[in-house]
């Protein structure tokens, strides 16, 4: 995988590549085998995008998850362009452009401590990030992919964590920028961070998150997590600039491609 360099973009930068008829029962027969071929393949698939349970496939996709930060592409993760179609505020549309991509590395200073000790647990295997602007360069957002060194149990109870103790709402315990020199997210610091999400996936030994800010380097005393700040009728400043919107939007559509990339590589030919 092609993560080995830093990626930054100017005017003229492009992205780098990262990397004789049978008988009428015998026909019948292999119909319904293709068929039933295409059904387990179906059911694998489906499982895997919609983050279900499925005994041995489940595991296979799994075991596959793992092993994408090496085997997939920069542009199979993070796409130089990614559409949220109805993921701004009010439903509008968003364009998100990549503009740099961070060498593939390990997890420190990744996080503010409190979060690292907390995602200590699961290990960290590899951590990929990238950064992207909205369409008017007024908002900046990193999205990160944590690929932990945990099986399926330690992330199961990872998760229950999360969702028990309300971890993903704590302002003490977010994921940092990456912000790259040169871009407009050069100064995108700790201290600019607006709003944010983290997402520990109990099918994959993946922690995905973004966090997002404002690209003019502007200081952020209050964070507002992202489940909070797209809520309706919320007023703070990061929900009324739509940067809940900007991280949610971000982190599910590179959640949702992960799974997709498993799907393709792990799909049963039909």
């Amino acid at each position: 995988m092609s993560f080995g360099q830093p990626e930054g973009y100017d005017d003229r930068a492009r992205p780098r590549p990262l990397g004789g008829r049978p008988h009428t029962r015998t026909a019948a027969a292999a119909v319904c085998l293709v068929l039933g071929l295409g059904l387990i393949g179906g059911a694998v698939t489906g499982s895997w995008l919609t983050g279900e349970a499925g005994g041995a496939d489940a595991e296979t996709g799994f075991a596959a998850a793992g092993d994408l930060w090496h085997s997939e592409p920069v542009d199979a993760l993070f796409p130089p362009t990614v559409e949220g179609r109805g993921a701004g505020p009010g439903g509008a549309d968003r364009t998100w452009t990549r503009i740099a991509v961070a060498a593939d590395g390990g997890c420190a200073d990744a996080f503010d401590p409190l979060l690292g000790k907390v995602l200590a647990p699961v290990g960290c295997e590899r951590l990929l990030r990238a950064t992207y602007t909205d369409a008017t360069e007024s908002h900046v957002t990193t999205v990160g992919l944590l690929f932990t060194k945990a099986g399926s149990a330690a992330m199961a109870a990872l998760a229950a964590r999360f969702k028990d103790e309300r971890l993903d709402r704590r302002t003490d315990l977010l994921p940092r920028p990456y912000a790259a020199k040169d871009t407009v997210a050069e100064d995108f610091g700790d201290r600019q961070r607006a709003s944010w999400t983290v997402s520990v996936l109990t099918d994959a030994p993946v922690v995905a998150y973004a966090v997002s800010g404002w690209s003019d380097g502007r200081t952020v005393d209050a964070p507002q997590p992202a489940a909070e700040a797209v809520q309706s009728g919320a007023t703070t400043a990061p929900a009324q600039a739509g940067l809940g919107q900007e991280a949610q939007g971000l982190a599910d559509r590179v959640e949702r491609r992960l799974r997709q990339t498993v799907s393709t590589a792990t799909e049963q030919p039909s």
